[in-house]
């Protein structure tokens, strides 16, 4: 690979970040697609909209693992470049799904999923990679800042297709994701491979020249030299890349921590909201669902504004402290509408959307960033790739599952009960938080793996003893 040294550092972070853009886009789209979707193919099966919608997060869930374990003999930026390629593919097919193609519609969706959980799963790794410690929360928070932009920019689009004939709007709307898929492939091109990925592969010399540029030639020896160490300690120890590998108990208490936090960002339903905000507005005020595409991007915005929040403040808290603040206010949004509709059940049926841009302003700047930053740097390097991976997809599990069961939760139980589940995993999250996950800001990558080393062996020593 041939190192462009002249490719400047925001150009780097920019491309680097940008395929959340993709992520976000195709979170977002459906909200406003499916509405005219339902008209077009009179669907009425609340199974086959959860279907159509969570089919992303089904395909997004193989994704996330088929890439981390490619990115780890491939690398980061050549897999980001397949990504790319594929999501061109998915979203074209999407949009030109035959009529009534459930099946078809859904396969498209499945292959665009592929791409959206590698995504996930390799932009937070390469941010992490190329990153300073003391710039890596703020950098790593790029990626959601792009994930949210892609949402808001696919609630736009949605908004000013609407009023096309419905059978061609939706379609537009799902297509139009080729475009910055196209951008990021273009942009992609210019970026440098991953530092540490290049010592593991023995290109030393490539390696130098990507993180002179990337520190403006200041104090690389030493980073060089406890990366080198870190690999090569890995190497001796020959690492073998399974399910039961990441549980190893020299693993086992960063891996917890990492996929549980992962787990928990999508149970707590966030993307209940982002897919269905019109139906729920649609449920709560008796409108249409198609009337209701202005509250997305409303959502959307507050997602964008808490983003930039967090680049602002990430290296100034740490990362549990917000997570801790996020999840508390999160669960009780969620909680008070149904005890609010319990003492008064008469109460306006807009409360519940009020309480929904609560639980979006805090989730916007904790556990929606945080995830991912965490996900990005908690892992050892040697299964950075393959852990980083198995967290995407445990992520779209969740979120698979959520986007599939609304639909079908909300026809049997009323918004208020169903959001106050969601509440109580929320609250429960706070404490997985408290117990099981260590800080790490302004640490080195390596830094934090000897946390996990040192956790190890102190519970070695604990067994020993007793």
């Amino acid at each position: 690979m041939k190192v462009n040294s002249k490719v400047s550092n925001r150009f780097i972070y920019f491309f680097g970040a940008f395929g959340g853009i993709l992520f976000g886009y195709d979170i977002g789209v459906m909200t406003g697609a499916l509405p005219f979707l339902r008209e077009d193919w009179g669907i009425n099966s609340g199974f086959i909209i959860g279907l159509i919608t969570s089919s992303v997060m089904l395909g997004a869930i193989f994704g996330g693992i088929l890439a981390g374990r490619l990115s780890d003999k491939l690398g980061r930026r050549k897999m980001i470049l397949i990504s790319a390629m594929i999501f061109i593919v998915g979203s074209i097919l999407s949009g030109i799904a035959p009529h009534e193609g459930n099946y078809f519609l859904i396969i498209s969706r499945v292959i665009l999923g592929l791409v959206v959980g590698a995504a996930s799963a390799l932009v937070p790794a390469y941010m992490s990679e190329m990153a300073p410690a003391k710039y890596r929360g703020q950098l790593s928070g790029m990626n959601q800042t792009m994930i949210v932009s892609g949402m808001l920019l696919s609630y736009i689009v949605d908004y000013f297709l609407r009023d096309l004939p419905v059978e061609i709007g939706w379609r537009l709307m799902l297509s139009a994701a080729a475009i910055p898929a196209l951008i990021l492939f273009l942009g992609v091109l210019k970026l440098p491979e991953s530092p540490r990925f290049l010592i593991k592969n023995n290109k030393f010399k490539e390696a130098k020249l990507v993180l002179s540029n990337l520190r403006n030639n200041n104090n690389i020896e030493n980073e060089l030299k406890e990366i080198e160490n870190i690999i090569q300690k890995e190497r001796n120890n020959e690492v073998k890349h399974s399910l039961a590998t990441l549980f190893n108990g020299k693993y086992k208490y960063l891996v917890i921590a990492g996929l549980g936090v992962a787990a928990f960002q999508q149970f707590q339903g966030a993307n209940a909201i982002f897919y269905y905000i019109p139906l729920i507005v649609e449920e709560a005020t008796g409108g249409s669902a198609s009337s209701a595409l202005m509250w997305p991007i409303i959502q959307g915005i507050i997602l964008v504004l808490g983003s930039l929040l967090f680049i602002w403040i990430a290296d100034k808290f740490n990362r549990r402290t917000l997570l801790m603040l996020g999840g508390t206010v999160m669960g009780l949004s969620f909680i008070l509408p149904a005890i609010i509709h319990m003492v008064l059940p008469n109460a306006n049926p807009l409360l519940i959307v009020v309480f929904l841009s609560i639980y979006v302003a805090f989730y916007s700047f904790t556990w929606a960033p945080l995830t991912w930053v965490i996900v990005g740097e908690i892992f050892p390097l040697a299964i950075r790739g393959f852990a980083s991976g198995t967290a995407s997809s445990l992520n779209w599990v969740g979120s698979f599952l959520v986007g599939l069961l609304f639909p079908i939760m909300t026809a049997y139980f009323s918004q208020q009960l169903v959001f106050a589940i969601f509440g109580v995993i929320c609250i429960l999250g706070v404490l997985f938080v408290k117990k099981f996950v260590p800080e790490s800001k302004g640490r080195t990558l390596e830094e934090i793996e000897k946390i996990g080393e040192s956790h190890h062996s102190n519970q070695t020593t604990a067994q020993v003893k007793g």
